[in-house]
């Protein structure tokens, strides 16, 4: 499958935004995907991951309550909308799809766990 993540951009603490990542092919209701993202200087961070119905869903502590993770399966596309954003949500966000299709949320907040990733979309905000 090949990955496609958009909706960055520039923003003021507090905004939201709605990030999307189009996934090519009929499979995609096969995997557990997930976002994470990347700060300069910094490794690769999780911050959220879904099951392949949509019905289970699992996030970071640091995103917890203000960010929101969903899929359209009939679309082909996983969602995150990120509200009150903060400085330190500065990153590349990057989504990714995990072909085992199993659900454990401990397994899908391990960036080894994901077999193919989309090209990132720079999310900045500015207090």
């Amino acid at each position: 499958v090949q990955l496609q993540a958009s909706g960055g951009g520039l923003v003021q603490a507090g905004a939201s935004l709605r990030l999307s990542c189009a996934a090519s092919g009929r499979t995609f209701s096969r995997y557990v995907t997930g976002w994470f993202r990347q700060a300069p200087g910094k490794e690769r961070e999780f911050v959220a991951a879904i099951n392949r119905s949509g019905e289970s869903t699992y996030y970071a502590d640091s995103v917890k309550g203000r960010f929101t993770i969903s899929r359209d399966n009939a679309k082909n596309t996983l969602y995150l909308q990120m509200n009150n954003l903060k400085p330190e949500d500065t990153a590349v966000y990057y989504c990714a799809a995990d072909a085992s299709g199993t659900w454990y949320y401990l397994k899908a907040a391990r960036s080894s766990t994901y077999d193919f990733w989309g090209q990132g979309t720079q999310v900045t905000v500015f207090q």
